[in-house]
């Protein structure tokens, strides 16, 4: 026998999934990791991520949602009304899972290793713009100083469109990512506008870590202050790029470095 649609937007379980895609608290506190939309979901059981609970609207279902759902353990189904309270979406494809939050693990790297480190960014499109620009780099992993954005929140996982789950993710507070990057031999190159050297002429292989700021502040002073600083070129009227465009250039200067 099927089991009963939720069809109240009143509904315990839909006011509690409301509350974990709302509040960074309320996930904090249950250690839950909530993933809106059939790409991410797919992505994330992918990666190795296990379906604690899943929730399904056939009637939202797009082409992909529903080849997903036809592979899917079993599932809670939500009407059209309760998914769209639940959901953060405009358009929702009907497709939601909670996960477990992963416990933090400090990545094993190759001797060549690239990795970012994120200093005080809040935007999550700027956080999951750069971790889908990582993954396609296919970059080493990523260091997010301090509470900045919530990188496993709902909002970044959209913008990365699924990649957080591929890419290596450690939080930590500045003063032990600064003993991590140091014991583990990485060379700190520090992104920042006002770098002599530009990105073209600087030697980004080997062990590197490429530090970003965020747009209004940059770096602060203790991050700016390593061997080696780099700048994009600007030839026009405009002075600096959003941080996520940014990124994505010395990424991919690293990457034809390295090729």
């Amino acid at each position: 026998m099927p089991a009963p649609v939720i069809t109240s937007t009143q509904n315990p379980t839909v006011k509690r999934l409301v509350r974990l895609r709302g509040s960074r608290r309320a996930r904090e506190e249950e250690r839950a990791v909530l993933i809106e939309g059939a790409r991410e979901t797919a992505r994330a059981l992918a990666a190795g991520w296990a379906a604690q609970e899943l929730y399904l609207c056939p009637a939202l279902f797009s082409p992909e949602a529903a080849a997903l759902a036809a592979q899917l353990a079993e599932a809670t189904d939500l009407s059209r009304e309760a998914f769209a309270k639940v959901s953060g979406r405009e358009h929702p494809d009907g497709v939601l899972m909670l996960a477990d939050a992963p416990q933090a693990c400090w990545p094993q790297l190759e001797s060549s290793a690239l990795i970012v480190v994120l200093h005080g960014l809040e935007k999550p499109g700027n956080v999951g713009a750069i971790l889908r620009t990582v993954d396609g780099v296919g970059a080493d992993g990523v260091l997010v100083l301090g509470r900045g954005a919530d990188v496993f929140g709902p909002n970044v996982i959209r913008a990365s469109q699924g990649s957080v789950f591929n890419v290596p993710l450690v939080q930590a507070e500045e003063a032990e990512a600064w003993t991590w990057l140091e014991e583990e031999g990485f060379r700190l190159v520090a992104c920042t506008p006002d770098a002599p050297q530009t990105l073209w002429d600087a030697d980004l292989t080997g062990r590197v870590a490429l530090l970003l700021g965020t747009e209004h502040a940059g770096l602060p002073a203790e991050w700016r202050a390593t061997e080696y600083a780099v700048s994009i070129p600007m030839r026009g009227q405009a002075d600096s790029l959003n941080v996520s465009t940014a990124a994505a250039v010395v990424l991919y200067e690293a990457l034809r470095q390295r090729r």
